[in-house]
């Protein structure tokens, strides 16, 4: 219908202008002229119209391919990740023991000696000392060596042993109790040693706490004179227990300052007197001698050496150090929160044979624990 209208129109056009006269004729063109400008402007807005459509659609459809393109990576991922978990089910794999190689009846001592290998290298790892591996394969050897075993009897021979000398090395020492010695023993006195940075200041704090949830009072010695701020770290402790601290200045005989706290307890019937020293590192004599000089002169009822349980081997090194230059009642460690290996507490108290008293789980006041031999034997799977 609309052909049939649009060619009408066009033969009337014809028609009238065949039958006019030289001005309409004029006037017709004109207007013919103009009506053929306006539908080439209009196409070229409408292609320009059509390229943006187009344009767009096909940044549309690009999107939808990385989206499809994503989708299917991921579907792919995780087919790739059950393939794994199913190949995993079919194909499960035995943890082997460190001496899952043994399989003849008699352990020969070649055959020993690449075995413990194994297990010496998994003990040093957990800061297990020297000392105690060497006692460890020396037991193992009697009991493995030329003798006509089963390998389940081989695994238990390990883990009795390891059990049955760790407990003897954490229960052999006699154990302290504060508690009960404070209250027989007026006042008491403890001095503490130890290297720089393992938290002998926030263990005195810790310990202060304990014997006020107990009924027995204390004092603070600021016997750290030589480390900047030490006198205000356990100055802070003191106020925020209401606790009194006996204090000089920096650079001042730290001897004089337990001597001080000592006389202060007795004149106020005060129980504990608590005296923190400065870190001090091995090579460093002058400090050594002052320590030996702050122990002789506030003669204390027990040395506690504080040791960092994350420091490993060291910790060992300084509990050797300290016990054959000062002599040590027994022994505080921190940070066993983060230590899940107890090697280092195990060699603490092998190197020293002195008892371990408490273990420091926190920076809070109650995050001190009594030391359980039997727990920590379980807590290392044995």
């Amino acid at each position: 219908m609309f052909e049939k209208l649009k060619k009408t129109f066009s033969s009337w056009g014809k028609k009238v202008e065949e039958e006019a006269t030289p001005k309409e004729k004029k006037k017709l063109f004109v207007r013919k002229a103009t009506s053929e400008r306006v539908p080439r402007a209009s196409s070229r807005a409408e292609g320009e119209r059509e390229a943006k459509k187009q344009a767009r659609a096909e940044a549309k459809a690009q999107k939808k391919a990385e989206r499809e393109a994503k989708k299917a990576e991921k579907i792919k991922a995780k087919a790739a990740k059950q393939v794994e978990k199913e190949k995993a089910k079919e194909e499960p794999t035995e943890k082997k023991s460190i001496f899952a190689g043994i399989t003849e009846t008699k352990i020969s001592e070649d055959k020993f000696e690449t075995l413990f290998e194994d297990l010496e290298d998994e003990l040093l790892q957990n800061n297990v000392s020297t000392a105690i591996i060497d006692k460890i394969k020396e037991d193992l050897q009697k009991q493995l060596v030329d003798k006509s075993l089963k390998r389940s009897e081989v695994a238990n021979i390990i883990k009795n042993s390891l059990s049955k000398l760790i407990h003897e090395i954490l229960t052999k020492p006699k154990q302290i109790d504060l508690l009960e010695l404070a209250k027989t023993k007026k006042p008491l006195v403890i001095l503490f040693v130890g290297v720089n940075g393992v938290g002998k200041t926030t263990t005195i704090a810790k310990l202060a706490k304990m014997f006020q949830d107990n009924k027995l009072s204390c004092v603070l010695a600021a016997g750290d004179t030589f480390r900047a701020a030490a006198i205000e770290q356990l100055e802070y402790h003191a106020k925020k227990l209401k606790v009194k601290i006996i204090k000089h200045k920096y650079g001042a005989d730290s001897a004089a300052v337990a001597y001080d706290a000592v006389e202060h307890a007795k004149a106020k019937g005060l129980n504990v007197v608590l005296i923190d020293t400065a870190g001090r590192q091995h090579a460093n004599e002058d400090l050594m001698a002052e320590l030996a000089k702050i122990k002789r002169v506030s003669k204390p009822d027990l040395v506690l050496l504080i040791v960092d349980s994350l420091t490993g081997n060291d910790a060992v090194e300084q509990s050797k150090f300290f016990n054959e230059k000062i002599g040590i009642d027994g022994a505080i460690l921190t940070k066993t929160d983060a230590d899940e290996r107890g090697g280092a507490i195990i060699s603490v108290g092998y190197e020293t044979g002195k008892p371990i008293l408490y273990l420091g789980k926190g920076q809070t006041y109650k995050d001190l624990e009594k030391f359980d031999a039997e727990k920590l034997i379980k807590k290392i799977g044995l």
